[in-house]
């Protein structure tokens, strides 16, 4: 199903994010990307939804509250984010049989298990926005059978805040900083999550009846926050950038509001098997990110 002379009208919710922006620099010149803000779509508008999903042949939903310490006090903004907006979603996608392809994350595990987490793993989120988030893929399987759910974890980029830009700043400030070693994930490039959300969209609008149902979508290896961290600096340093000396913590030296999962890796295999896609090293991709924050 397309729109007018070929297009691909694509509906694009959180287009202002890190992989909504990176979406949308890299979606195909037929793709048409409206991806209305906050003020110009209220989700809890049913009748709104409905009529900008029933002007899209695909629905791509990278809108999300991420604020993971605040939420356990914004408890009602987390979940009519992370909730209730991909429910109007789907229910509208449903009308119109309008394929959604909606992301979510790896907090909606405890983070005990021993090795990465395949998509059939038990969930148990240990924080109100894990919760959300797997409310919110409850409430997309519940509406809508034909979605693409992609778990990602750890994202980063060069747009908007986050671990990256984070260290950056903070390595520029300071003589020694204190990073956790103890959690565990796949960092990933919201680059990535664009790429593979094009490929995904793609296939799903060729015809591929046969691929819904949830994937891990992460960067290619696993690392710790510490690891994370010295990467960054290590390639930083060869671009010319002041690094920091860093000092590795434990999860118990750094309280947070909100616990997260000490093993959030993601096993990514069956998203290659069923879409043939697969992320590049997560340090490939860093290095591709520190090319547009640190150009030579």
């Amino acid at each position: 199903m397309t729109g007018t002379e070929g297009n691909v009208r694509v509906l694009l919710l959180g287009g202002a994010g890190q992989v909504g922006l990176a979406f949308q620099r890299v979606a195909p010149a037929d793709w048409l990307v409206t991806a209305p803000g906050r003020d110009a779509l209220d989700i809890a508008d049913d009748g709104a939804v409905q009529a900008a999903v029933s002007a899209a042949d695909l629905v791509v939903n990278c809108a999300a509250y991420t604020a993971v310490d605040k939420a356990e006090t914004e408890v009602d903004a987390a979940y009519a984010a992370n909730r209730d907006g991909p429910a109007a979603l789907a229910r509208a996608c449903a009308t119109g049989g309008t394929p959604l392809l909606h992301l979510s994350t790896d907090y909606v595990f405890d983070g005990s298990k021993i090795g990465a987490y395949v998509e059939t793993d038990p969930v148990a989120p240990v924080s109100v926005y894990g919760a959300s988030k797997e409310a919110g893929e409850q409430a997309v399987r519940a509406a809508l059978p034909a979605h693409v759910i992609l778990r990602t974890a750890w994202v980063y980029g060069p747009d908007r805040a986050n671990f990256l830009k984070t260290m950056l700043r903070l390595g520029a400030e300071r003589e020694e900083l204190r990073v956790v070693a103890d959690q565990h994930g796949c960092p990933t490039a919201a680059a990535d999550i664009a790429d593979a959300l094009v490929a995904v969209g793609a296939q799903v609008l060729g015809g591929r009846r046969d691929s819904f149902g949830t994937y891990h979508l992460c960067g290619t290896g696993a690392t710790t926050w510490h690891g994370f961290a010295a990467e960054i600096f290590a390639q930083a340093q060869a671009r010319g950038a002041r690094v920091p000396r860093l000092v590795a913590i434990d999860t118990a030296d750094y309280p947070t509001p909100a616990r997260r999962p000490a093993n959030s890796v993601l096993d990514c295999s069956l998203l290659e098997r069923v879409f043939d896609w697969r992320a590049p090293a997560w340090q490939d991709s860093l290095a591709r990110s520190l090319d547009g924050l640190l150009p030579a």
